[in-house]
């Protein structure tokens, strides 16, 4: 029988935040395990870094480019040929979703057998003075149910906490069995007590957290609110003032925020992260108990990242390390593959790659629709085999929509609004705290990264770019013209 396949994708998680990448404070153990029984990408990206283009990138391995989905734009139906899960569900597995899928509409399949849901807030299901009863969150979102039906009139906004908010927290104020990272761990062994076992099966288990509200439960919290957390990175080149007072915000994306809030904020999300890597050790425990484990591919990542306070900025959508660079492990317990177990690869992955790779370790072909590589043969060959040069992130951001090219080692970001560059030396330099656009030793790598993204927009409907310049001021649209035709 061909192996199982897990994917487990969590949500806003930093490529840092990893204790066998050595951070001062976060404590994964099992993810860390996860590594030495695989391979851990020192630079993988999420090349447009929100939730609904960088899943879309995950779900039908195409750039932005081809999804159409080049920014944050909800309610745009996912009509792809191609499906990370339509290809397994193809081959005969059994294929199962849990937790966040972030598509449209929101029931949508996208391929698999079934899908048990939790999307976390979704704005618009949320909006009662605007939404069709069909798409409400209380016919959609399976973990609400099921919270209610525990709790009697337990809802997502009890703690007073926003979705989006990077600032405030609140320990989880139920049982811990009760938080939602637990019912995806639940919902998920209950998959394998179920499932058909004359078939492999694909799952997707994917958590909400660290993505806010930040709400850990307390025995979490409490094991990083005292200690002495890390400074977020400041550059030279971050604003420094915020006389509007925007850091006030609960919901801020920049600004001053107090230093105790942001302390406490810190403290939370990193008990996020430990709570989920337990509930993945938890599960991981029920795959031995059933039997699975040694003939398990896993692959695990997030869609994007969370700024926390670098250079002043919060949450995503932007193309610095913290927002845009994301954990990628490839694990295989079993040692069935041939992977070269407890290494590491610095070659830039990103999201597009996932499909291929699953696809790939399941010997399932992979469809001409998919712009990804697969990432197998760097976890054998290592850095002996050719890669792709440079990674082409963007992201309509309004004022601040963006394009960044980056090889993992070095990175040219260019906003499409002011035409702004900067240019960061990341191995040198990973915290990005020194713009080196006018240092003359650093102008033939700029140029030529500049040149790549000239090449890369060329021809795109928003004009960025006449094939010889970049051109600024071109209105950003989240969503191409040809994913509505």
């Amino acid at each position: 029988m061909k192996p199982n396949v897990l994917l487990i994708m969590v949500d806003q998680m930093r490529a840092d935040c990893l204790s066998i990448l050595d951070h001062p404070v976060v404590d994964t153990p099992n993810l860390d395990q996860l590594a030495r029984d695989g391979v851990l990408f020192e630079n993988a990206y999420s090349a447009t870094p929100s939730c609904v283009p960088a899943r879309a990138s995950v779900l039908t391995g195409m750039s932005q480019a081809s999804t159409g989905r080049v920014g944050y734009q909800d309610k745009v139906p996912w009509n792809y040929e191609h499906t990370l899960a339509g290809e397994f569900t193809n081959a005969d597995y059994h294929t199962q979703a849990i937790g966040k899928m972030h598509v449209y509409p929101t029931r949508n399949l996208t391929g698999f057998h079934n899908v048990v849901l939790h999307d976390g807030y979704m704005h618009y299901s949320r909006f009662k003075h605007n939404t069709k009863t069909i798409e409400s969150q209380e016919y959609t979102d399976d973990y609400l149910n099921w919270l209610r039906g525990k709790t009697g009139q337990a809802d997502l906004i009890d703690l007073g906490l926003d979705c989006n908010s990077s600032t405030v927290t609140r320990p989880w104020h139920l049982a811990e069995e009760l938080h939602p990272t637990n019912w995806v761990t639940t919902e998920s062994i209950d998959f394998l007590r179920r499932r058909d076992p004359t078939k492999p099966f694909f799952l997707n288990m994917s958590y909400v957290r660290p993505h806010p509200p930040f709400d850990p439960p307390q025995v979490f919290y409490d094991m990083y609110k005292d200690l002495e957390l890390p400074d977020p990175s400041f550059g030279g080149w971050a604003e420094t003032e915020d006389t509007s007072g925007e850091g006030m915000s609960p919901v801020t994306a920049k600004g001053l925020v107090p230093k105790m809030r942001l302390k406490r904020a810190q403290a939370a999300y990193y008990a996020l992260i430990t709570h989920i890597d337990h509930q993945i050790g938890r599960f991981l425990n029920a795959m031995q108990e059933f039997g699975v484990y040694h003939n398990t591919v896993i692959l695990f990542a997030s869609d994007h990242g969370e700024l926390l306070g670098d250079h002043n900025l919060f949450r995503k959508s932007l193309p610095y390390e913290g927002s845009a660079k994301v954990p990628f492990i490839l694990a295989d317990p079993g040692n069935n593959l041939g992977l070269k177990e407890n290494s590491r690869v610095d070659k830039a992955v990103e999201m597009r790659d996932i499909m291929p790779t699953l696809l790939d370790a399941a010997d399932i072909g992979i469809p001409d629709t998919v712009d990804g590589k697969s990432v197998m043969p760097l976890c054998k060959d290592g850095e002996d085999m050719p890669w792709r040069e440079y990674i082409h992130g963007e992201h309509a951001f309004g004022e601040k929509s963006f394009h960044y090219i980056t090889d993992g080692k070095e990175k040219y970001i260019w906003f499409s609004q002011n035409g702004e560059e900067q240019f960061f030396d990341l191995e040198n330099d990973p915290q990005e705290m020194t713009n080196l656009l006018k240092v003359v030793d650093y102008q033939e790598r700029i140029e030529k990264r500049r040149n790549q993204l000239v090449k890369e927009l060329e021809g795109r409907e928003e004009g960025y770019s006449d094939g010889k310049s970049l051109i600024a001021g071109r209105t950003p649209k989240p969503t191409l013209r040809f994913v509505f035709e």
